[in-house]
């Protein structure tokens, strides 16, 4: 849990600091200078703005604040419109502001800020929340040591100033407290040697780093999410094209083990066997013939075709062929496909006889 906290307040520091950065960067590219409103008498303020180069100031001029409401003394439509959107930086006379020194050691240096909030219901007669507080810069002493002083008022008193401020349309206010009551010089520099930084205001709709640090904020969690989210539905759709590609990889390795066994590459191979396994051999028919036909027969003309055998040839009793070869289980359906004829230079008959064929495995006589 210390591990989350830790990193959650680096990460807020972060943020912080980049959006101070920004905020200054917007600053450094506004045009308009900032104008001051310094306190000489109570409740009476010289509004001047710091001249620029090529460029002169507008005259000053003087606004009382009475109760609650700006002074007798309107601004000019030159201030009213020179307001919209500036900084407007308010130093207060010393007397508004209670003081008190402070001594701490050399180390509390790194976290000042929480220390001295944490010390101001002891210093002041105020709590934190009730009051706005600063400090001088801290300055070493013997022993060790550091000395700074606070600088304490209630938020009370500031309102009425804050909300003449909010009422000419300014995009922020930053308060001052002056150790001496002169007025300092036009040159646009408050934040000097005399000069404590108490607290800054932004306005609705001016740029201010609490601001841009929620919204900076906003975007790291929305891109966050969605880097998350992508992501996830990478990974969901990477498993569904996995899965895919695994079933279409083994749809493959089926087909090809198919196509292996009936496919076109083997139907020669295949034709033999089956060839093999019903027709017979030649080998087997010449010698089946061999041993079946007379001693006195001839064969002059063999023929084998696909299932069919054509044998012509000499013998002395052709009809008994016939009877031989439809005896043997090689041979079926024997008949003459031409007349048997006799010569008178020859001592038998020439035959011409076609017999079916038979799948068998023995020589059969």
């Amino acid at each position: 849990m210390t591990m989350i906290a830790e990193l959650r307040r680096q990460f807020a520091d972060w943020i912080g600091t980049v959006a101070e950065t920004i905020v200054r960067t917007f600053a450094r590219l506004d045009i308009k200078p900032p104008i001051q409103l310094i306190e000489t008498e109570r409740n009476l303020f010289v509004v001047r703005t710091a001249a620029r180069s090529g460029r002169s100031a507008a005259p000053d001029c003087q606004v009382r604040l009475t109760g609650d409401a700006p002074g007798v003394a309107p601004l000019h439509e030159h201030w009213q419109a020179a307001m919209r959107g500036s900084r407007v930086e308010l130093m207060l006379l010393p007397d508004r502001f209670l003081t008190r020194p402070l001594d701490l050691p050399r180390r509390a240096v790194e976290f000042l800020d929480a220390m001295i909030r944490s010390q101001v219901d002891r210093l002041t007669p105020w709590a934190a929340d009730d009051a706005v507080f600063g400090y001088t810069s801290p300055a070493e002493t013997s022993g060790d040591r550091i000395s700074t002083t606070v600088i304490a008022t209630p938020k009370t008193t500031l309102e009425p100033l804050i909300r003449m401020v909010e009422s000419w349309r300014a995009g922020s206010i930053v308060l001052f407290a002056s150790r001496e009551p002169a007025l300092p010089p036009a040159n646009g520099q408050l934040a000097s040697d005399g000069v404590t930084k108490l607290m800054e205001r932004h306005f609705r709709g001016s740029l201010d780093a609490a601001r841009v640090s929620r919204v900076l904020t906003a975007v790291l969690l929305a891109a966050a999410a969605m880097a998350a989210l992508s992501m996830t539905t990478m990974s969901m759709i990477g498993g569904g094209l996995e899965e895919q590609e695994r079933q279409l990889t083994q749809k493959i390795s089926e087909r090809r083990a198919a196509l292996r066994l009936e496919g076109g590459d083997t139907t020669a191979l295949t034709g033999l066997v089956r060839r093999k396994q019903q027709d017979a051999a030649s080998v087997v028919l010449l010698e089946a013939l061999s041993r079946i036909l007379p001693d006195n027969t001839y064969v002059t003309e063999l023929r084998i075709d696909n299932d069919k055998l054509h044998m012509v040839g000499m013998t002395q009793d052709a009809p008994a062929l016939i009877k031989v070869l439809e005896q043997s289980p090689h041979f079926t359906h024997a008949t003459f496909f031409a007349p048997t004829t006799r010569s008178a230079d020859q001592a038998g008959e020439r035959f011409h006889i076609e017999a079916a064929i038979k799948p068998h495995s023995g020589l059969g006589i």
